[in-house]
């Protein structure tokens, strides 16, 4: 079974025990936090937990949904599974890695509330203490706060690395869903994350190892990358195939399952192929970040023709996509869908997006963590990338002798 990162969500099991920074500081890695401790005192919450070392923390307030945004420098969460969830006015929190070099800690507000006071105090033998004291507050107090930290927060566009010059090869970015802060769908011990994560490495391996192909993941370790990141990835890469890896779940209904492949539309096919979108498009209010999907509106013929031929190269690679992995994986009973994915926005780059199966189905969920299953799958995808390039090439010769 796959190994699941230490900490992916407060309140599930990180699958280790949590290991106290006692006798020695760990070298040369992230600070450890362990022993949270959540408590209500009159119109006071208090979390405290402890650190490896002294870090700096910074905090504020987000409204629509009402929170409180910690940040600290990347940390490895070893928070023990008993550990206290809610109090008072806090309903619960979350951690994990929002980039690579930032954690977050986000606490859920059923009332509103103010930060009073966040530090980390140094401690006997180099070790820090995080101090989180929040106050209830009245509405129109904690909106004019969080207001001042939406203001205030500027967005850093990350660096476009692009594709190196005198670079043949087709170049295939691979997106495993979720990560760092955002664990995904989370059945028993399982969470998605982990388990596109490993899809997305051992399809990435397969793909190197042919030396046809330049490969690019969106994110190559447990960490937080949003939506509009993962698009612009894509598009600064010049990306030939963008795909992007799933693993859904139902609640309601255990006994449906299978993988599906899913296509960029305005219009979904289904009410079940929309809900999912929606919910994937939300997927950055995990990390406490408010963005919109941004609307590429370039006019000109050239884009709304460069458009369709996405769509239409897009769709071609997921029939061959539902096509080969149906013979080697159980597929959903309606295996090629579509719907407003934002993920999939690019006008310029061929987009899917494969649901690997529903983690809420008990059959599906032994399938997602077997290597023997992932082997399988993982070859069926490499063939339909091989024979989606193989039909562009025959295309394109096939044009050239027919040129006069």
């Amino acid at each position: 079974m796959l190994a699941i990162f230490a900490g992916f969500w407060a309140g599930m099991p990180a699958g280790a025990e949590p290991r106290p920074p006692s006798e020695s500081k760990p070298q040369n890695e992230f600070p450890v936090a362990t022993d949270a401790k959540l408590d209500l005192q009159g119109d006071t919450v208090r979390l405290s937990m402890m650190l490896s070392s002294v870090v700096p923390v910074e905090a504020w307030v987000q409204a629509a949904p009402d929170r409180v945004i910690v940040e600290l420098p990347s940390t490895n969460f070893q928070i023990q599974t008993g550990a206290r969830r809610s109090a008072g006015f806090v309903s619960g929190y979350r951690y994990g890695l929002f980039t690579a070099d930032k954690a977050r800690i986000i606490l859920d507000l059923a009332q509103p509330a103010l930060v009073g006071k966040v530090e980390v105090r140094a401690m006997r033998g180099g070790f820090g203490e995080l101090s989180l004291e929040l106050k209830k507050v009245g509405r129109s107090e904690f909106l004019a706060e969080a207001a001042k930290a939406k203001k205030a927060e500027v967005a850093k566009a990350p660096v476009p690395v692009v594709t190196p010059a005198g670079e043949t090869r087709r170049t295939v970015v691979i997106d495993p869903g979720h990560g760092g802060i955002d664990p995904g769908t989370i059945v028993a011990s399982i969470a998605e994350k982990s388990v596109v994560l490993g899809f997305g490495q051992a399809l990435k391996e397969q793909l190197e190892a042919s030396g046809r192909y330049r490969v690019v993941m969106t994110r190559d370790e447990d960490r937080f990358v949003s939506l509009a990141d993962r698009v612009r990835i894509g598009q600064d890469q010049k990306a030939d195939l963008f795909i992007s890896i799933h693993a859904d779940s139902l609640a309601q209904a255990q006994d449906v399952r299978g993988a599906t492949v899913y296509t960029r539309s305005e219009r979904a096919t289904d009410a079940e192929a929309a809900k999912l979108a929606a919910k994937e498009n939300e997927a950055d209010s995990a990390a406490g970040i408010e963005s919109r999907e941004e609307v590429q509106d370039v006019a000109g013929i050239l884009m709304d023709l460069a458009r369709r031929e996405t769509r239409t190269f897009s769709g071609v690679f997921a029939r061959n996509l539902v096509d080969k992995l149906g013979a080697s994986v159980k597929m959903h009973k309606i295996p090629l869908r579509s719907a407003r994915f934002w993920v999939l926005s690019a006008p310029d780059v061929p987009s899917v997006l494969i649901e690997l199966g529903y983690m809420s189905s008990p059959k599906d969920a032994a399938l997602l963590t077997s290597q023997e299953w992932r082997g399988k799958a993982v070859a069926a995808v490499g063939t339909a990338i091989d024979d989606y390039f193989a039909r562009e090439r025959a295309s394109v010769g096939q044009a050239a002798e027919a040129r006069p």
